[in-house]
């Protein structure tokens, strides 16, 4: 995860070859609710920094360096989308077309999430650095400043642009458990 960027833009043409292949990760009954928010150059990603970051908090913020990311990208789904898909006749058995509540799972959030990794990993794979971070509290003002309808909700957002070095989070070095403990053969 990169959390400070180089002042220099990313072309439209990498921007969007990354969110094609985002768009190919798995999608349940293939629903196919994910849009992205795309904010590119300062013009919009202050937008987005205004909404969510006020200047009070930003003397304090430990990632000044990611307030740079020349490109934004906010993953949005639609709950509404799959409860109408399970409600079609191939999928009506399940019982899931009849409120999002009915899903066990938000499997909207696990395609937008599938989706995401899809981006993180495209975006290193050319030369980019990209951070996965949440909008927590901030959906609805995102959702306001930049007219994203209702219904639609915000997996994160993603900051994507050319690397610089920075420190690690301090989660970096939390270590991970190991193999054996978390991968059962046969059963638990």
């Amino acid at each position: 995860m990169c959390r400070a960027f180089e002042d220099r833009a990313v072309d439209t043409e990498t921007v969007d070859m990354l969110l094609r292949q985002a768009l190919r990760a798995p999608s349940a009954g293939n629903t196919s609710s994910l849009q992205f928010l795309v904010l590119e150059g300062a013009a919009q990603t202050s937008r987005y920094w205004d909404t969510t970051l006020t200047n009070d908090q930003r003397g304090g913020f430990p990632w000044p360096g990611l307030l740079d990311a020349p490109v934004l990208v906010v993953p949005w789904v639609e709950p509404q989308a799959y409860v109408d898909r399970y409600s079609e006749p191939d999928k009506a058995a399940t019982g899931l077309g009849e409120t999002p509540s009915r899903w066990p799972v938000p499997y909207w959030f696990v395609d937008g999430g599938a989706a995401v990794m899809t981006l993180l990993l495209g975006a290193v794979d050319v030369g980019l650095g990209a951070l996965f971070f949440g909008l927590f509290d901030h959906e609805d003002a995102v959702r306001r400043e930049f007219g994203v309808p209702e219904g639609m909700r915000a997996v994160g957002s993603v900051a994507l642009g050319h690397p610089l070095p920075t420190r690690r989070s301090l989660s970096a070095g939390r270590e991970k458990p190991g193999f054996s403990r978390v991968v059962r053969r046969g059963q638990w």
